[in-house]
């Protein structure tokens, strides 16, 4: 006896809301099932949608990746500005403020973070997310810049270059430690005594070349 596969009932999404529905489903489908477990046919079954909805608005997974990564790194931009805000706004307070909004970003968005700093799957030649990279990259050379003496020179620009990659490696070694669950001593205590201890360690890695040193 045969048996009747009913075809599946779409949600009548407009085409923008289907986007941002693919994008907040595809979020889920990776923080449930990681990298290595994510597929189109999971992320449509989320938003109930057919099979064939992520591709034609993606091309495969890894479009599909590409555009979540774009959508972290904006989330990324606006966690640190979000900070900084909250800051004092000498040179100094920003850049730590934006540290400690880079770290907490990490810990609040864990599978994001390492679908954007720790995967192959993103196309970082993708217009879009080559962009939004580039600004999050261009808002931390900003503000080590205001931190740094003298930066009229080329010499002094290649000195500034060091002060950007140590600042950025202390800040993404503390959100990856932390994400791993491998600084205890640090993610145990109350968030914002966390938060004031990340300004401090941030704070030690900028190097002697900055203001007030």
């Amino acid at each position: 006896m045969k048996t009747m596969i009913e075809p599946v009932e779409e949600r009548p999404y407009h085409h923008g809301n289907l986007f941002s529905v693919l994008l907040d489903s595809a979020e889920q489908e990776l923080i449930e099932r990681g990298i290595e477990g994510f597929s189109l046919r999971g992320v449509a079954k989320r938003a109930e949608v057919s099979h064939a909805a992520p591709a034609h608005h993606f091309g495969d997974a890894n479009g599909l990746l590409t555009a979540l990564a774009a959508r972290g790194f904006e989330r990324f931009i606006q966690r640190q500005r979000d900070f900084r805000q909250r800051a004092p706004s000498h040179p100094r307070a920003q850049l730590e403020a934006s540290g400690v909004g880079y770290v907490v970003f990490a810990l609040e968005n864990p599978a994001i973070f390492r679908l954007m700093f720790s995967s192959d799957r993103p196309d970082f030649d993708d217009p879009d997310l080559q962009q939004v990279a580039e600004s999050a990259f261009e808002e931390l050379v900003e503000h080590v810049r205001g931190v740094t003496k003298d930066n009229s020179s080329p010499k002094k620009d290649s000195a500034m270059m060091l002060d950007v990659a140590a600042a950025w490696a202390v800040a993404h070694g503390l959100a990856d430690l932390l994400v791993a669950g491998r600084l205890n001593t640090l993610g145990s205590l109350p968030t914002k005594t966390r938060n004031r201890r990340i300004a401090t360690i941030i704070s030690r890695a900028i190097p002697l070349t900055a203001e007030g040193s």
